[in-house]
């Protein structure tokens, strides 16, 4: 059975930003759907993400905006920006110019570590 999903092109002011005016924004590689980061947007830097095609984010720990890879070089080129169903989680579906890498660690993805399931 296929599912049919509503695409729409929505307005930004549709999101639920949390009690600090975030929102996590969740970077995927555009070929092959691996999970690169996680960061936080505000309205500014989801605006700036949407004009420019460039990741920003919002620093909550230095209260300030930063480029994705403008210090390292692995630039996250922004290709698609989705919303999810409830409207309070964008994904970013992307590339990494540069080494490819999107995690400060030099790892490609901030998901390189796992923990054990215990199951019965």
């Amino acid at each position: 059975m296929s599912e049919s999903f509503n695409q729409q092109n929505l307005d930004p002011s549709a999101l639920t930003f949390d009690e600090h005016g975030l929102i996590p924004a969740i970077v995927q590689d555009e070929n092959d759907g691996a999970v690169l980061m996680m960061a936080y947007m505000d309205k500014e830097s989801l605006r700036r993400t949407l004009k420019e095609g460039r990741a920003w984010f919002f620093s909550r720990s230095r209260q300030s905006y930063w480029l994705k890879g403008e210090s390292s070089g692995n630039i996250v080129r922004v290709s698609r920006v989705s919303i999810d169903c409830d409207g309070d989680t964008l994904l970013l579906q992307a590339s990494v110019k540069g080494d490819g890498v999107a995690c400060h660690t030099g790892a490609r993805s901030c998901f390189y570590r796992s923990l054990s399931i215990e199951g019965d």
